[in-house]
C-alpha cells in the first residue's frame, strides 16, 4: 500500500497519519522503520483500537496517538516544529471538504523540501491539483480508490 519507493526511503523517517482510522497505515510505517508515527484521529474509538492494534503487535514506542480534529493537529504539532517527511491523508470519502481543508492548512511551515502528502480518495472525486505552494505530482488509480501525491512546488 505504501508507494514511498524502497523501503529505506521510509527509515528513520517521520509520519503523520490522519483520519488515521485503524492506525494500518502508520503501523506499516513503524514495521518498515520509520522512526515516528503521529496517529491523528477525533474519533475515541478509533484511536483506542489504534492504541489496541499497536499492543497487540507489541509495538511501545516511535508513536504518539493524538486523539483531536486533524485541523487542532496540525498547529500542534507544527508548534512543535515537527517536520514530517511523510503525510498520510485519508478522511471518510462522505468528508469531502476534509481535502481542501486540509491540504491548505499543511501549506504552512510544517513541511520540508521534500515531504511528500498522500491523499487516500474516491476515484470519482478530485480534491485538487494545487493547494498554495503544493501541487499533485502524481495520482494513482486502484479499484475504486486513488492516491494523490502532494509535494512542494
Amino acid at each position: 500500500m505504501l508507494t514511498a519507493g524502497t523501503p529505506k526511503a521510509l527509515e528513520g523517517s517521520v509520519w503523520l497519519d490522519l483520519f488515521a482510522g485503524t492506525g494500518a497505515v502508520g503501523i506499516e510505517a513503524l514495521s518498515r522503520g520509520a522512526a515516528k508515527v503521529y496517529f491523528v484521529e477525533a474519533s475515541r474509538p478509533a484511536a483506542e483500537l489504534i492504541r489496541s492494534n499497536l499492543e497487540s503487535l507489541q509495538v511501545r514506542q516511535g508513536f504518539e496517538i493524538l486523539q483531536q480534529k486533524s485541523a487542532h493537529a496540525i498547529s500542534h504539532l507544527e508548534g512543535l516544529r515537527v517536520r514530517p517527511n511523510f503525510i498520510f491523508l485519508d478522511p471518510p470519502y462522505r468528508m469531502r471538504e476534509a481535502y481542501q481543508d486540509t491540504l491548505e492548512r499543511l501549506t504552512g511551515s510544517m513541511l520540508g523540501e521534500n515531504s511528500l502528502i498522500i491523499g487516500e480518495h474516491e476515484k470519482r472525486f478530485d480534491p485538487g491539483a494545487k493547494f498554495g505552494f503544493l501541487h499533485r505530482v502524481r495520482k494513482l488509480e486502484q479499484g475504486d480508490a486513488s492516491l494523490s501525491f502532494y509535494r512542494r512546488a
